[in-house]
């Protein structure tokens, strides 16, 4: 397996990027009833306004298996610092090799390098807690069971607050 940069402008990188991210979540259990995932639109949407901090695809054989991006958060009276991690995706047949950890330990390690105070998620902590996630008592997402609502941080500072993302993440069109 191989991570590497989204390539900005590239097309082929945002086709492949809405198949895994759409393949990923269709038919997961968070969308009832059989709705149609919209995590796919999320990615363009961070590009399309400049926020799409950092976007990774894991390859195997030459081929785009998985994506991850990050996006910035304010959370709450922090305005910068902070990043959101989301969505990330493995294509299906794929899944259970280790190809989103790796994904997130490699965003980790990049916005740890660059100075972020920590990354934010939304996500089911027991997945998460394992790298390196965990409930912050006083984080929140507005209608989230706060459970769910997980952080990493690199330095000292809690984050504290409402976690207030990107709009493409209510309810992209």
């Amino acid at each position: 397996m191989h991570i590497r940069d989204e390539r900005p402008g590239n097309q082929q990188d945002c086709r492949a990027i809405i198949h895994i991210e759409y393949t990923a979540f269709k038919g997961h259990p968070m969308h009832a009833h059989g709705a149609e995932p919209t995590e796919h639109l999320i990615p363009g949407l961070l590009r399309a306004s400049g926020d799409l901090i950092l976007s990774l695809l894991a390859e195997v054989e030459g081929e785009p298996v998985g994506h991850v991006a990050l996006s910035p958060a304010v959370v709450g009276k922090d305005r910068a610092g902070w990043y959101l991690l989301g969505p990330v995706g493995v294509l299906p047949p794929m899944q259970g090799r280790g190809i989103g950890s790796a994904l997130i330990r490699e965003a980790l390690r990049r916005m740890r390098d660059a100075g972020a105070l920590g990354v934010v998620l939304v996500g089911d902590p027991g997945y998460y807690a394992r790298l390196g996630f965990g409930c912050v008592p006083g984080l929140h997402y507005p209608g989230v069971p706060d459970q769910y609502v997980l952080a990493v941080r690199f330095g000292d500072r809690l984050p504290q607050g409402d976690i207030i993302a990107h709009a493409g993440f209510a309810e992209p069109a």
